[in-house]
């Protein structure tokens, strides 16, 4: 077919099909926005859908103790900060003790516990100068034990302070006691608990004569031990448990293994609270 124009006719007339964004029943363009605004929209509320789900888990876990910086940090405090009254004392202090290879010379012992305090808050429980070292932590709970070795010439007072202070406190506690050596210092020895009627009646201020104290790092709590003769005497040279064990020392706290009840006695019971609390983590 011959497209060619005629002579005169003039340019040929192209018809073109009409776009796709024009509409069949008018020749007004479909606006591009009026498929961008939904799709913008559902992205938008996509986001906030997935913000809203990312902040509530994390709001969950917080509130749980269970996020993934430190939860098990917060559960820990949480935990235990409620022990002191939900715990059978049984459980905390243990009516005896085994001591395997805790005495002098990797000598076995065992101890028996004679009488358990009143729990209490922590007035009259320390001297002045330990009051103030432990006051930035304050003082929910103070629960103490004490005990008697097999022979009954040793008497032992172990004490659980729990503190109403969080992770950072305590860990700041720790530090100080450990840069500055309050663990050592006869001046901030802890109090022994003396009961009537027991092998510790006679157990004073003027009879301790070895000592241990730690502060947890992982819980809020302070955990001690101090221990002394039972037949009352007075000791002038009170030493740490730690040096009380050592094999070159000649004091009395030394020569008797008074080192060796206050810090056998201490960790069992220290160790024991640690697995009270990992039980109690389990069941919350």
């Amino acid at each position: 077919m011959d497209l060619t124009p005629a002579p005169g006719a003039g340019r040929p007339f192209v018809s073109f099909a009409r776009p796709a964004l024009y509409d069949d029943s008018t020749t007004r363009l479909r606006p591009i926005q009026a498929w961008a605004k939904p799709r913008a929209a559902a992205a938008a509320a996509c986001v906030v859908l997935g913000l809203g789900l990312i902040g509530g888990a994390v709001t969950g876990s917080w509130l749980t103790g269970e996020s993934a910086a430190g939860g098990a940090d917060r559960s820990a405090y949480t935990v235990t900060g409620g022990l002191w009254h939900s715990v059978p004392v049984d459980r905390l202090f243990p009516p005896a003790l085994k001591g395997e290879g805790a005495g002098p010379g990797g000598a076995d012992r065992s101890w028996i516990r004679v009488a358990v305090a009143p729990d209490s808050g922590c007035r009259g429980a320390f001297d002045p100068l330990l009051r103030k070292a432990l006051a930035p932590v304050g003082c929910l709970r103070l629960l103490r034990a004490t005990y008697t070795d097999a022979t009954r010439s040793h008497v032992t007072t172990v004490g659980l302070l729990f503190t109403k202070a969080d992770a950072d406190a305590m860990q700041t506690l720790r530090n100080r006691f450990t840069e500055e050596g309050l663990d050592r210092r006869p001046d901030l020895m802890p109090r022994p608990y003396a009961a009537k009627g027991t092998p510790a009646e006679g157990f004073g201020d003027a009879q301790r004569a070895a000592w241990t104290m730690s502060v947890l790092p992982d819980a809020p709590v302070v955990a001690y031990a101090v221990s002394g003769f039972a037949d009352g005497r007075t000791v002038t040279d009170p030493e740490p448990a730690t040096e009380a064990m050592g094999t070159n020392t000649t004091s009395a706290p030394a020569q008797s293994g008074l080192g060796h009840e206050a810090k056998g006695i201490a960790d069992r019971i220290e160790r024991g609270l640690r697995k009270t609390i990992a039980a109690a983590e389990k069941q919350s």
